[in-house]
């Protein structure tokens, strides 16, 4: 039995709480929230035991075993450090953190501390893409690699509006630069980090980024609404778009000289299929059929990671190959790329070391 304390009250660990306890092994041991009453109804609605309001508390705790982060981006950084330092292993929400120095940190800490660090990386994980990354030979020479993750968000209609000056509301975390956030971090992160686990780091990087100003405190500040990002790397391209502006249901493909592989969606992927490689017809007949490679889903889209982090605990290890922090940091080099090509920067990279 892995023991947790949950670190966040909000959307995203309500949903991975309900995958995680799916495994055996997992225990939510505590939850922890700023706001005493926000984690005595989560804790009470979860079935969980300790509520802290101090991550301090919380690490110091013998009966907690690992970490789980489920809050803003821009907040990973110090409170994954924090509970390393403490002896604690780190399942941290993706991104992992703001920038690549930040993530150098972290894996810093973890390695000195003799601890377990992982990014939260659901795409890498899935089975089907899992299945996948096992039939690439059949494609053969790999040629291009595409993926999309557009997806309409209610969090920008709240944006415009706070932008026209008709509501007095924060801006959304998921949409302010001071957390961290936008469309490459929110989701663009997804497309990203399958290509890098699968191909490595590209030798070219030519992005086309759509920003807006939103108001931060006194000041307006740039942040990414969507992206089209072209790699290069040796003997093939990749492609990937994202957006929380517009809607999207085009698959993720993998084109090689012998065939095509392609999954339906890239963060959730339910369907697997392979499209080999057929005469040219000249759009005069179909060509050749697709081949189901569908596995079975997981019974939650969220217990694979749990599996995974779990998995390592048991066998000792303090890495994953799959979500390696060598993949982790790559991402990170490369966002930092398209968002200085952007013109976006978070308060973290103002850093002084």
């Amino acid at each position: 039995m892995i023991r947790f304390g949950m670190v966040g009250t909000g959307r995203i660990t309500a949903w991975v709480l309900k995958g995680a306890k799916l495994d055996p092994r997992f225990r939510a041991e505590a939850i922890c929230s700023r706001n005493g009453a926000s984690g005595k109804t989560f804790a009470s609605a979860h079935e969980i035991p300790k509520v802290y309001t101090s991550l301090e508390e919380m690490v110091a705790d013998p009966g907690i075993d690992a970490v789980y982060l489920g809050t803003p981006n821009h907040t990973h950084c110090d409170l994954a450090i924090l509970a390393m330092k403490q002896g604690k292993h780190v399942l941290c929400e993706k991104p992992l953190a703001s920038n690549a120095r930040e993530v150098r940190e972290m894996i810093d800490t973890a390695r000195s501390s003799g601890v377990l660090l992982m990014e939260a990386m659901i795409s890498t994980l899935n089975p089907n893409f899992l299945q996948v990354k096992r039939r690439l030979p059949e494609v053969g020479k790999i040629r291009h690699f595409f993926s999309a993750f557009c997806q309409y968000s209610s969090k920008y209609d709240l944006v415009r509006k706070i932008i026209a000056g008709e509501s007095d509301a924060p801006v959304p975390s998921s949409l302010n630069p001071d957390c961290s956030g936008g469309a490459l971090m929110d989701i663009g992160i997804y497309t990203l980090y399958p290509m890098v686990a699968l191909f490595g780091k590209p030798s070219g990087i030519h992005a086309c980024v759509t920003t807006c100003e939103v108001p931060v405190g006194t000041v307006r500040k740039t942040v990414d609404l969507q992206g089209a990002v072209l790699f290069e790397y040796d003997g093939m391209t990749a492609e990937i778009l994202y957006s929380k502006i517009a809607d999207s249901k085009l698959r993720t493909e993998i084109s090689g000289e012998d065939g095509i592989l392609s999954l339906d969606q890239i963060h959730i992927a339910r369907q697997a299929e392979f499209i080999p490689r057929g005469i040219p017809t000249s759009g005069r007949a179909a060509g050749p059929e697709a081949v189901d490679l569908t596995v079975p889903p997981e019974a939650d889209e969220y217990l694979c990671e749990f599996r995974e982090f779990i998995d390592l605990l048991e066998r000792g290890k303090k890495e994953s190959t799959r979500n390696s922090l060598s993949t982790s940091l790559a991402v990170a080099e490369i966002m930092d790329e398209i968002r200085r090509q952007g013109g976006v920067v978070f308060p973290a990279d103002l850093h002084i070391v």
